[in-house]
């Protein structure tokens, strides 16, 4: 999750897949790699010796202020170290142990095993309708409920919501009860089927455990997971509490740039974790050691178990979901993790559950272009490739390749969207091309574009399942009734899928048709006030009276207006993509202006078309009007469609 989040096209990606900490591992399914007697023995002194060798180097390359690393193995901490400052103007060094770092969406596997520790007490049945435990009715979807097992696994169907997700001040913060029954997104996917990453979800888990424990959540979490495992230096209270705040690291978009502000997570079960390393580091160990951490015991080994194991797959062949835990294969060793993006901070968590061990990273940093994305990828890698090599799979093109490739071939958007919502417009602004070459290769650039790495080529290997050429990524497509109907891959969690755009959204034909609407409505609101500075130069008057001259302003005004639409439309994403802490209920009243706006660019384009009828009617109306104005008519069209595609005018604006 990143809380407060940038419309570019890395932070939006991230922000919807989830950071790539779990990126480009192993298949789902490979054959057990044959054991490698040259791999370096995971020693504190080895690892020490490679991560002192790999950390300070990145961040400096990355221009990133500081980061905490800890490595756990067989129940103890094997590795922890502060790199770089947690704050650079006062030259304060990061110290594993007490600096405080904001983990993003880590949060989530503690709210989590708070749900999975009521499961144990009998207090929470993980397949029984939410409702029974709120105050508040979630409705259902075809019939069906929401249950706590499809919040933990992302399957729930919700859409995603950006508003009122935080801000710069404790006035931002709204009360856990009053933000879940205040923001409830649509349930846009049958429940169960499809896999959408939902903050909102996380969060309604966090309600359900303050109602049903009878405390507020972030007691109960201090009270059942932090004190048992003597996690002093961790917190979801925010403002944090006067003794951590000093040990809190500072935020920078880069090492190089000012501190930023400390960011207040609405809600706070879904990313509002303030926690050091060596906290993680218990964390860790509790969750590989069934659920114990030397005397105390958080879950029991059977719940631990049960958390872990793999409970939904939308392909057998692609890593999946545990109930909680981002399911993937490392080298034939799997892997339990989750990754956590919140404004500066970018962390991941990563467990290799059968060898006992456990990996941590935080950067308080951004950094460079995509250096905190690369740094946190390349560290997973190298790490496991360092202490379990395995050789990357080179297997044969599958027959039906050529045929298969052009099925899959075309755009794609992600399961987690707004669809219902004044968001929709990330349908338009994240589209990936899936590209398939003459022997039915696949490529997908916009996945390479989140770390910089050099294009990929993707081969068939089997029926509808893809290996990357050299590497080990892994891409499945799912097709019902000879239609791709998601595309899933190793490359980022099994949080969100990537679906076929609807023809009428895709940005192959739209994008252009936009353009080209705006290039004419610009040229006619230009050439109305030339073209009457001509007629005066020349005393010549307007060839219209009386209605016709009336419906040629009318659409020339509609054009000027549909052009300020489009343009006020863009300056306030912008401004919300540079502060994201404005997306709150302060937009509402400019956010109805603008659709006022647009509902005056409708009326205009009915008249344009009222027009156009008139103009094709008219016998003493010559071809250069009646095609100037057909013109006029299909770029107001294309705008039409474009707002509606966006859902310009959501009568909500609980986006």
């Amino acid at each position: 999750m990143q809380s407060l989040r940038r419309f570019n096209l890395k932070a939006a990606l991230i922000a919807l897949f989830g950071a790539a900490a779990l990126a480009s591992g192993a298949a789902a399914q490979p054959p057990a790699p044959a054991p490698q007697t040259d791999a370096p023995a995971l020693t504190a002194e080895d690892v020490g010796a490679w991560l002192d060798g790999f950390v300070p180097y990145a961040l400096r390359q990355g221009d990133v202020a500081g980061a905490v690393v800890v490595v756990v193995k067989d129940d103890k901490v094997l590795f922890e170290k502060g790199y770089g400052y947690a704050n650079v103007a006062a030259r304060r060094p990061v110290d594993p142990e007490t600096t405080l770092f904001r983990p993003g969406s880590v949060s989530k596997l503690f709210t989590w095993t708070a749900v999975m520790q009521l499961v144990q007490a009998g207090k929470l049945d993980l397949d029984a309708d939410v409702n029974r435990y709120l105050d508040f009715t979630i409705p259902p979807r075809d019939g069906k409920p929401v249950t706590l097992r499809e919040l933990m696994t992302h399957t729930a169907g919700f859409e995603d919501r950006d508003k009122n997700l935080g801000g710069y001040s404790a006035a931002a913060l709204i009360p856990l009860a009053d933000f879940e029954r205040g923001h409830l997104p649509a349930r846009i996917f049958p429940p169960g089927e499809l896999p959408a990453y939902s903050n909102y979800g996380a969060g309604l888990a966090g309600l359900i455990v303050q109602r049903v424990s009878g405390e507020p959540f972030e007691t109960y979490v201090e009270r059942h997971i932090f004190a048992p495992l003597g996690m002093t230096h961790s917190s979801f209270r925010q403002p944090l509490p006067p003794q951590l705040r000093a040990e809190m690291s500072s935020g920078y978009e880069r090492g190089s740039s000012p501190a930023g502000r400390f960011a207040f997570i609405n809600p706070a079960p879904a990313g509002g974790l303030s926690a050091s390393g060596g906290d993680i580091s218990r964390f860790m160990i509790a969750q590989l050691n069934d659920g114990g951490y030397g005397s105390a015991q958080i879950l029991s080994p059977a719940t631990t178990r049960q958390m872990h194991a793999t409970d939904f797959r939308i392909t057998p062949q692609i890593p999946g979901m545990s109930l909680g835990f981002f399911e993937a294969e490392r080298n034939g060793h799997r892997a339990l993790g989750h990754s956590g993006d919140v404004d500066a901070f970018h962390s991941d968590l990563e467990l290799l559950p059968d060898d006992h061990i456990g990996l941590f990273v935080s950067l308080n940093s951004s950094g460079a272009g995509p250096a905190d994305e690369a740094i946190r990828a390349q560290l997973f890698r190298g790490f496991v490739d360092r202490y379990f090599p395995a050789p990357i799979p080179d297997m044969p093109r599958w027959k039906t390749a050529i045929a298969d490739g052009r099925l899959v071939a075309g755009p794609y958007e992600l399961s987690r969207r707004g669809q219902t919502t004044l968001l929709a417009v990330e349908r338009l602004i994240i589209q990936a091309s899936v590209r398939a070459d003459a022997k039915g290769d696949l490529t997908i650039p916009i996945l390479d574009s989140l770390t910089g790495a050099p294009p990929r080529t993707w081969r068939e290997i089997g029926p509808m399942l893809w290996q990357e050429v050299g590497g080990k990524s892994r891409i499945a497509a799912v097709v019902n009734e000879g239609q791709v109907t998601a595309l899933t891959t190793d490359d980022f969690p099994a949080i969100a899928v990537l679906q076929p755009v609807p023809p009428g959204l895709r940005m192959s034909w739209l994008g252009p048709a936009l353009a080209a609407a705006i290039a004419v409505l610009a040229l006619t609101v230009a050439l109305w006030p030339i073209s009457a500075l001509v007629r005066r130069h020349y005393r010549a008057a307007l060839p219209l009276s009386g209605r016709a001259a009336m419906l040629y302003r009318l659409v020339r005004l509609t054009a000027l207006v549909e052009l300020a639409f489009l343009g006020l439309w863009v300056t306030t994403l912008a401004t919300i993509a540079n502060a994201p802490e404005k997306a709150n209920s302060d937009l509402d009243p400019w956010l109805r202006s603008l659709q006022g706006l647009g509902l005056v660019g409708l009326i205009g384009a009915a008249v344009a078309l009222l027009n156009l009828i008139l103009v094709l009617a008219d016998a003493k109306r010559g071809w250069w009007a009646k095609l100037s104005n057909l013109v006029i008519v299909l770029a107001l069209g294309v705008v039409t469609w474009a707002a509606f595609a966006i859902n310009a005018f959501a009568p909500s604006l609980n986006y």
